[in-house]
């Protein structure tokens, strides 16, 4: 598979990389040598031969198709078995001599620079099929996870989440009294809850009713006028909080306001979700089991009328006559976006990684690495341990959970604004490249060479760049750019990404809330001071239209069979996906070879240090204690210099790399 991938990276939407996929598929198959026309058939797939439908209650067949053991199939149908296995291993024999074939009729490109009389098929040989085999040693050893914290970690999320629902009822039932009642994780109640009688975007002529009744699960064992004992559901009525609806942003596929996390933080606004709705006269009373004195704390701050700062509301704010009102409303929706949040945290990380079916006896996860993204990044899936939350994000220590076994510790290195500095490289920019050679904070120095009023403070001395306390300074003379001119700075970073991901004027504007010809005006101020970048990426798109592929820095090739047919929308896509996969798939190729190089590191196995995981620039590592200090030199150095021990790169790379008992520590 990994082979058919180098081949074709377009597959995965055009037919795909099973083997099934593969063997059937003439093109792919045109490279191995053939006795005759009639052995060109493929793999077949285990249920067509031996799936059975599964019956039904009364005996009759179903439409599931079900497999029987493999034990019994070996006994059972003894004599098909032994042909499909003789079928399996032949037709994967001759998708390796075609493949082989393919790769090996594919000229192999270093930096855009031809290596000498070798081919893809050689890259395979030296760089991805040791690095598959790596990513099973990977898998075979795991992370150690302590599920006890994690444990532990569940029941404060959980109790938190309590909380944080209460707040936000506490505030609706204000307003519509079963809202206290009602589902906050059902997207189509919370509609009803906040936009109950808004026409649709699409068909203005149907709306959303004002009022609408809920089936919803009895867990206040509440009993009905009449009887005697309270039924499993209920009926409760959701009405519209106003007598007009809020102010809608976002809006589904179908023309209904959407109630996404976006959605709800834009209503919020920047606003605090720790906010007191109860009083001697309102109390719901509900989940008294949940302990948290916060629920009772209120600041003055908070309480006082005066003094506040508007901008920080959302659109909600400005929905309600009384300002206190419209207060109350953001942060009663932004305790509902923390329900959503910690819901997330739960679902996809505290739960799955307690998960007994993906941890072995020695209480370690093994997930599956696989390379099968068309930039070459790694995937990581049952668990996916490259999608842990943002360490900002990270309310609840998560990557704490992932230790050292007793005895020995973690390294955790990581590349400083890897995908930038390839960028730098690929285009050549000269304003980038010396940038780097400066060193410092790279995005306070994009701010700077982009507002010349901030260049003129700098000169003046009435901001810094950057400050290095010497013994017994605590705060700088001055202010530094990133806190005078924190704007500035803000989308100085988010520009230096977006831009190396191919994002345009519409995107930006759009993230930023602006106009089209305001955010042209900022990524021009971007642009006038590194052209080099803008004349690489239309040469990038230049090439996507003419060869329909684009390679990495090791000559991957990502291909566009698309682009010939493609609409003006799919080609704007394509013209992206041509901007970034060199910038993101050279990162990836940076990565691989760093893990190659620590891994054939004689000194690195002497002292007992394993590779555990790679996620994205960052790479974490498990070894003895004693040694953690002399092994982390090394893989700042494996990583520094991962082309067979150099760096074939303009600038350097920069690499962080820390010792901890956990992953959250040694971030």
């Amino acid at each position: 598979m990994h082979m058919a991938r180098l081949w074709d990276s377009s597959r995965r939407t055009m037919g795909g990389y099973s083997l099934e996929a593969l063997t059937g598929d003439k093109r792919v198959m045109s490279g191995a040598e053939l006795c005759h026309e009639e052995e060109l058939f493929g793999k077949v797939s285990m249920k067509t031969i031996f799936g059975r439908r599964k019956l039904k209650i009364d005996g009759s067949e179903g439409k599931m198709i079900i497999l029987s053991p493999v034990e019994e199939l070996q006994r059972e149908e003894r004599k098909p078995w032994i042909c499909y296995s003789v079928l399996d291993a032949k037709s994967t024999l001759k998708l390796y001599e075609s493949l082989k074939s393919h790769l090996s009729n594919m000229p192999w490109k270093l930096d855009g620079k031809p290596v000498s009389v070798k081919s893809m098929f050689d890259f395979y040989e030296e760089y991805w099929q040791p690095f598959g085999d790596l990513l099973v040693k990977m898998e075979t050893e795991g992370m150690l996870v302590d599920r006890a914290y994690l444990a532990e970690v569940e029941k404060v999320a959980k109790a938190e989440q309590v909380i944080a629902t209460n707040r936000f009822r506490n505030w609706a039932t204000r307003y519509c009294a079963d809202a206290k009642y009602m589902n906050v994780g059902s997207d189509t109640q919370l509609r009803q809850l906040l936009f109950g009688g808004i026409a649709n975007r699409k068909d203005p002529d149907e709306c959303l009713p004002n009022e609408r009744i809920f089936k919803v699960p009895n867990v206040h064992q509440v009993i009905e006028d009449g009887e005697k004992t309270p039924p499993k559901f209920r009926n409760i009525r959701l009405h519209s909080i106003r007598d007009n609806p809020l102010p809608a942003e976002m809006f589904t596929a179908s023309g209904w306001p959407s109630v996404s996390g976006d959605a709800l933080k834009a209503l919020a606004g920047k606003v605090s979700a720790e906010y007191d709705f109860m009083s001697d006269s309102f109390d719901l009373q509900l989940d008294d089991n949940v302990e948290n004195t916060a629920e009772n704390e209120v600041s003055e701050k908070q309480k006082s009328t005066g003094d506040v700062n508007k901008s920080a509301y959302g659109k909600a704010f400005l929905a309600f006559e009384k300002e206190e009102e419209g207060r109350e409303a953001c942060h009663a929706i932004s305790a509902l976006c923390e329900v959503c949040s910690i819901d997330s945290l739960i679902s996809n990380f505290i739960l799955p990684l307690q998960g007994i079916n993906i941890s072995g006896k020695n209480e370690r996860i093994h997930c599956s690495l696989n390379i099968n993204t068309e930039t070459g990044r790694l995937s990581a899936r049952r668990p996916s341990l490259q999608n842990q939350p943002a360490l900002e994000k990270d309310r609840y220590k998560i990557r704490q959970a992932f230790i050292a076994a007793p005895g020995n510790s973690l390294i955790v290195a990581d590349y400083g604004q890897l995908e930038l500095r390839i960028l730098a490289h690929l285009a050549s920019c000269k304003s980038m490249l010396d940038a780097f050679r400066a060193g410092g904070d790279f995005h306070s120095r994009t701010a700077m060479n982009m507002y010349p009023y901030i260049r003129e403070a700098i000169d003046k001395k009435q901001v810094l760049l950057e400050w290095h306390p010497q013994p017994g300074e605590d705060k700088p003379p001055v202010p530094l750019l990133k806190d005078a001119f924190a704007s500035e700075r803000r989308k100085a970073k988010m520009l230096n990404f977006s831009i190396a991901y191919g994002k345009t004027p519409v995107g930006l504007a759009r993230d930023w809330k602006v106009s089209v010809k305001e955010a042209k005006k900022t990524v021009d101020l971007w642009y006038s001071n590194r052209k080099e970048v803008l004349a690489w990426q239309e040469e990038r798109k230049q090439e996507a239209r003419d060869k329909q592929f684009v390679c990495t820095l090791l000559g991957r090739a990502r291909r566009f069979p698309s682009m010939a047919h493609a609409t003006t929308y799919q080609k704007g896509h394509i013209e992206r996906a041509a901007i970034n996969t060199p910038v993101q798939g050279s990162a990836a190729d940076v990565a691989m070879c760093a893990m190659l190089e620590i891994t054939k590191n004689a000194r690195l196995k002497e002292l007992g240090w394993k590779l555990l995981l790679q996620v994205h620039d960052e790479v974490i590592l498990e070894g003895p204690t004693e040694t953690a200090e002399v092994a982390k030199a090394i893989v700042v150095e494996c990583m520094s210099k991962p082309f067979n021990g150099k760096n074939i790169l303009k600038v350097d790379l920069s690499v962080d790399a820390k010792c901890a008992q956990n992953w959250y520590s040694a971030k």
